[in-house]
């Protein structure tokens, strides 16, 4: 799926890891890199140096994300799914600052996740 969304931005994958941590570790994440003193299920770092490739890291909270599956009344992988795509489109260029903003993510992050779900489906 990631790949696909870098294909249709044009974008090369460089390097992407995922860390999986506690809520405290990304409230520490949160505190020293983002000046926030809250938790969030994931926090991205842009490391790419080209403007048309993607790499960075992102560290998620599994807690959090269980946490939302059950707010949310969905699947656990469907939202660590739908965090892991967020996370990638920070990685392509996407900030979700602005209402508008946070729209136009949830509208790329739905579609995704849909296409995904038919393909897996098959």
């Amino acid at each position: 799926m990631l790949k696909s969304i870098a294909y249709d931005k044009n974008k090369i994958i460089e390097n992407v890891n995922y860390v999986f941590v506690s809520e405290k570790a990304i409230i520490e994440i949160n505190k020293k890199f983002l000046k926030h003193n809250y938790c969030t299920d994931i926090i991205t770092f842009d490391n790419s140096e080209k403007i048309d490739t993607i790499s960075g890291e992102m560290y998620i909270s599994v807690e959090t994300v269980k946490k939302n599956a059950k707010f949310y009344k969905v699947e656990f992988e469907e939202e660590l799914i739908r965090v892991i795509v967020h996370g990638f489109l920070h990685l392509c260029g996407y900030n979700d600052q602005t209402a508008a903003d946070i729209e136009k993510m949830r509208t790329i992050e739905d579609y995704y996740i849909k296409h995904y779900y038919a393909i897996s489906s098959i």
